[in-house]
Parts: structure tokens; sequence; C-alpha cells
């Protein structure tokens, strides 16, 4: 038989440019917080994430304890992974377009150390970690859910958005659970139009923001960039 398609497949489908695009409008509006943030007269490294994508085990970053006296090592780490995709075929074609719904999750993780609280006695690490990894999933959450992002800035891609559900859940490294480390996961659902090869893309409206991925999947914004000269 012969190859019936004559058109180079060179693209990437749209279930991975929403996933990038999830990242990338956590970093660009976690940097926005932080510059809010200070103008309040606010620590702005509270409004500060760590984005990573399709990591299988970022907390591997905390597997060295970080250094309580070093604030930034204990930036909240956030990693976004797609799940699956289900198609919708009463919304959809068979020549041109594919309505699917996809569920991300958005893994938020906070570290903990034991403080001493001249209120209450001693506030225990795990219960910390608790607390930062549930703040973390707040800021995301507020974030992705603001009207500003019903279409994800990819109208005519995107349909709707949704927080599906929350859930905390106790990571392990090596199979072992980390006391210190609590984990909060946002299933994200997403629907979008996939489109056929010989489709002509539309026009997508975009966030204006240069974004790099190293090769431990974290993700940065121009100029932050550790490899920027």
């Amino acid at each position: 038989m012969a190859a019936l398609i004559e058109t180079l497949i060179d693209k990437s489908d749209n279930i991975e440019l929403v996933r990038d695009k999830i990242a990338a409008v956590l970093l660009e509006e976690s940097a926005a917080q932080k510059v809010l943030a200070a103008a309040a007269a606010k620590d702005p490294l509270l409004w500060a994430l760590r984005v990573f994508t399709e990591r299988s085990n970022p907390i591997s970053e905390w597997q060295e304890a970080p250094d309580d006296d070093a604030p930034a090592s204990l930036v909240p780490i956030v990693n976004v992974y797609f799940e699956a995709a289900q198609a919708d075929a009463s919304a959809s074609d068979t020549v041109h377009q594919q309505q699917v719904t996809a569920t991300y999750n958005i893994d938020c993780y906070g570290y903990g150390f034991a403080k001493t609280d001249g209120a209450t006695g001693q506030i225990l690490g795990d219960a910390q970690a608790a607390f930062e990894a549930q703040r973390t999933a707040r800021l995301v959450r507020n974030i992705l859910m603001s009207a500003h992002y019903v279409c994800m800035g990819m109208r005519g891609v995107v349909g709707s958005r949704w927080v599906r559900s929350i859930t905390e859940f106790q990571p392990a490294i090596d199979g072992r659970s980390m006391q210190q480390v609590v984990g909060v996961r946002i299933q994200f659902d997403v629907r979008m139009n996939e489109f056929s090869p010989q489709h002509v893309p539309i026009p997508l409206q975009v966030i204006g923001v240069t974004v790099f991925r190293d090769e431990t999947g974290e993700i940065y914004l121009e100029g932050e960039y550790p490899h920027d000269s």
C-alpha cells in the first residue's frame, strides 16, 4: 500500500502545547506576583515557584536537606504533567477536528522545618510542609482559575478549563516517605481541539514571554535562565 499523507508531520499536538502553556502561565504570573508583593512591602519569596514539566521525581532536588538559612532553597516546587485525554465524538469530526478533554496533574510540593512559635510552642516539620504545599496549591489554583485564563490564552484551541480535584499526598523517594515534604495534587481538565495534519492551524493568542527548559525539566523566564550570558 502506498503512503497517502504527502506533508511532513512535524508539529506538537495541542495536549503538549497546553501542558507547556500551563507551566509558562504559572511561572510568568509567579514572577508578576513577586513584584506586586514587594510593592506591598511583603516577602516576594512567598509568591515564588519553581516550575517543572514531566518530572517523575522533582523532589529529588530536596534529597539533600535544604538550608534553613537560605530561603531560596525552600521555594515550593510545582510539576506539571499530562495524564490522559478523552475524546468527545459528538463534538468532533473524523476529518479535521477532534475535541478532547485532557487531564493534567499539577503537583505542588512544600518543604517544612520544625520551628518554635513563641505563642503556641513547636510547629513540626511535617505540619509546616503541609501548610507550604497547601499555600502553593492555593496560589496555583487562583492563577489558573483567574478569568484571564478561561481559554489559557489559546482561544480557538482551548474551550475551557476546570479544576477537577485537589488531593494532599505524602511523596516518597526510593520507596521511603519524606516526612518534611508534603504534596498537593491539582487535577486540571482542559477541553480543547486537536486537528488532523492537513488542517491549517489558526493563529493563537500567546503570552509575550520567552521560556527556557533545562535538562532537569525546570523552566525559566528569559533573563533568569542560569545559562544566560
